[in-house]
């Protein structure tokens, strides 16, 4: 297929390699971090620390890649940082040292995030957005239903020894690396600014961005607050009863929606536009946050991840895509880094919020709260005008 070039299929693998790394962990991370001292509340602020830093490292290494005019550097020196990083979360079992090497993967992942997109969206045109990210995050997901299913295999051999884990994720983590050598910066001409960029000069960007950006972006951040770590889906499913196997078996389960629907939804969004597509991702969050309130058994635990792993492949791609669609193409890293950025700061938050929430009054609330908000942020995007292609 023409819409998918070789830059596409290259980082899409790379993506694939990463995403099993990381999910090999993902799943018994709060397992891990509970039979190693951590409680329910510090889970929720390690996740939303972590997310933060990735999400200011994405500002700024967007516009710094904007700046330079270069993504290639960003994209491998990214991957090769998270790939480092697992081992690192078994080697020693401190709170402080799982907080560095956390956050060394997050960082790793702001590095990278801004220059891949831009990469991905000049290799698409205004028309074709959707199915090149959908079909990028279909092959990040598919590394999300292998690296769960490795880590099921191994706990089945070796029952509740995590930290071997670790260890054995460096292997895909390093295919990654590998794979992004492949390729190559294009002739990029850096932008012409005589000054530095320091850490947090991609904030200047709010100010010059587009008024449909702003727009997007303040829906965006709104919903972010009261969606928080995925961690918590696991801890409620293991909190009403499942076993360790079970766990990861939804979670696998989930990701395997979320990879096979991605791409398919994609392309529906490019044909009935990339707003309908994302309204109705949020409408099945809404729905299944509300519905994890409830005492349901294994059965609808599936069926909950069934609607989740849609609503997934309905927004993630989707909201990357349609920003890129009403900014300017030299500003695309900027752009997304900067969503990305307020982005992770409100995922801090809402993480943190939802470990205060569960401990202080319970799981029911915790998931209640952010279904009603989603609705509320629903009619807000309803309102929005549709997407239109900024000037190239």
């Amino acid at each position: 297929m023409k819409t998918l070039t070789r830059a596409v299929w290259i980082l899409s693998f790379v993506s694939l390699f990463t995403d099993t790394a990381s999910e090999m962990l993902y799943p018994v991370m709060p397992m891990y971090l509970k039979s190693i001292g951590f409680s329910v509340l510090l889970i929720g602020v390690l996740e939303g620390m972590a997310e933060a830093v990735a999400g200011l490292s994405k500002g700024y290494f967007g516009k710094l890649s904007d700046h330079t005019g270069k993504r290639m550097p960003f994209v491998q020196l990214g991957y090769g940082l998270s790939a480092l990083s697992k081992p690192l979360l078994a080697a020693f079992i401190t709170p402080l040292w799982i907080f560095f090497a956390r956050t060394l993967d997050r960082l790793g992942k702001g590095l990278r995030t801004g220059a891949r997109d831009a990469v991905l969206s000049g290799e698409a045109t205004p028309e074709t957005k959707g199915r090149v990210f959908g079909f990028h995050r279909s092959m990040d997901t598919l590394g999300a239903v292998l690296g769960p299913a490795i880590a099921l295999c191994y706990l089945a051999w070796r029952p509740h020894d995590y930290r071997q884990l670790f260890f054995i994720a460096l292997a895909p983590g390093l295919l990654a690396v590998g794979s992004s050598l492949l390729l190559k910066d294009k002739n990029a001409a850096p932008k012409k600014e005589e000054k530095r960029v320091s850490f947090f000069s991609f904030l200047g960007y709010w100010q010059t961005s587009p008024v449909a950006y702003r727009k997007l972006v303040i829906g965006l951040l709104a919903f972010t607050l009261f969606n928080s770590s995925d961690v918590f889906l696991l801890l409620r499913a293991r909190d009403l009863g499942m076993g360790d196997s079970a766990v990861i078996g939804v979670y696998i389960f989930y990701n395997l929606v979320y990879a096979l629907s991605s791409f398919p939804l994609g392309i529906l969004a490019d044909k009935i536009g990339l707003k309908k597509m994302f309204i109705f991702g949020l409408f099945l969050f809404a729905i299944v946050y509300s519905c994890m309130a409830l005492p349901i058994g294994n059965f609808g635990f599936f069926a909950l991840f069934f609607g989740y792993g849609l609503y997934a492949a309905a927004t993630e791609g989707i909201s990357k895509a349609w920003i890129s669609n009403i900014t300017d193409k030299s500003d695309t890293a900027t752009a997304i880094g900067t969503y990305a950025a307020f982005q992770s700061i409100c995922t801090m938050l809402a993480s943190s919020a939802a470990g205060f929430i569960w401990f202080r009054f319970g799981a029911p609330a915790t998931f209640l709260i952010s279904g009603i908000a989603a609705f509320v942020v629903l009619i807000y995007m309803v309102r929005l005008p549709f997407e239109k292609p900024a000037s190239r």
